[in-house]
Parts: C-alpha cells; sequence; structure tokens
C-alpha cells in the first residue's frame, strides 16, 4: 500500500513539473504562448530581489562585488541601479557571454539595464502575487510595435508631458 501512495505521488509530481515547464495555457495564463516561444523571442523572469539592474555593466560590477547600504542608496536614488523582484518578467536584448551579463527591458522602464545572467531565468517563476508574468500581463509591448511606442526620444509619459508644458 505504502509503495502504491508512494508510486501515484512521483507519477503526480512528475507531470505537474512536465505541465509547469511546457507552456502557459496550463497554467491558466496567457493562452497560446508556449514557454519556449517566449524564451526564443528573449523572455525571461527574474531571480533575485534587489539592486541588480544598473544603467552600465561597470554599476553591476560594482553593486554586486562591493555592496553596502550607502552605495545602494546612491546608486538607486541617482536612477543608476534598479531594483528586481522575482518573478518579473524581462526581455533580453543583448547578451555579453565573456562577463556573463545581459541587457534587458523591463516593464515601465524605458531605458535598458544590464544585469548578471543568472539573475534570470527561462523556467517561469510566480511573482509576489502568485501569478507568472508574460508580455500580456506585465505590460511589455513588443518594440517592433511602432504603432504603439510612437515618438518617445527615450522619454517617459511624464518627461514629454512636463517637455510640453508651457
Amino acid at each position: 500500500m505504502i509503495i502504491g501512495l508512494l508510486v501515484v505521488s512521483v507519477i503526480g509530481l512528475s507531470l505537474t513539473c512536465t505541465t509547469w515547464a511546457n507552456d502557459l495555457p496550463s497554467l491558466g495564463y496567457s493562452p497560446g504562448i508556449p514557454v519556449k516561444d517566449l524564451v526564443a523571442k528573449g523572455y525571461r523572469w527574474v531571480t533575485v530581489n534587489g539592486p541588480y539592474a544598473c544603467i552600465t555593466e561597470q554599476d553591476v560590477r560594482q553593486i554586486t562585488s562591493d555592496r553596502t547600504d550607502l552605495r545602494e542608496l546612491h546608486m538607486v536614488e541617482n536612477l543608476r541601479a534598479y531594483y528586481l523582484i522575482p518573478g518579473t518578467l524581462a526581455r533580453v536584448i543583448q547578451d555579453d557571454h565573456a562577463n556573463h551579463m545581459s541587457e534587458i527591458l523591463l516593464a515601465g522602464i524605458t531605458r535598458p539595464l544590464w544585469t548578471y545572467t543568472r539573475f534570470l531565468s527561462a523556467r517561469p517563476i510566480r511573482d509576489t502575487y502568485g501569478t507568472v508574468e508574460t508580455p500580456d500581463n506585465a505590460g511589455m509591448v513588443d518594440p517592433s510595435d511602432a504603432a504603439i511606442l510612437g515618438e518617445t526620444d527615450g522619454r517617459t509619459l511624464n518627461e514629454r508631458a512636463q517637455a510640453r508644458t508651457p
């Protein structure tokens, strides 16, 4: 009886893991988009919690090698470092294999950021709300869709509105 229960448990867990790794529709998210297609387009999920996304590769090295509260505060205040939160969806736009870093885009941040590739996962990770982020529910816009992006000159909506105000 114990062996039978063990076999059923192992089979159940293996099916759950296989389903989780194959595609998001089976989880109830973003119908019709397999994980492998998202990964092929460069999407990854963040695995760390902390200020590990920076404007330059040098800043990433600096904040991860000699991290102090004062340095972290200074870099965040000067918009040189951004916090990564586990489960957040990122789009990799460039890999620097020599330094093990990736240049990424995050929803809501208009400039590309650098982080270590080890802080990103090709496997879906649930965010703090328990959902798996996809491009649809994370607010990520496909850069090839010029009708949505329009002319931003790399500025945020607030910056564009301030520039137009007399």
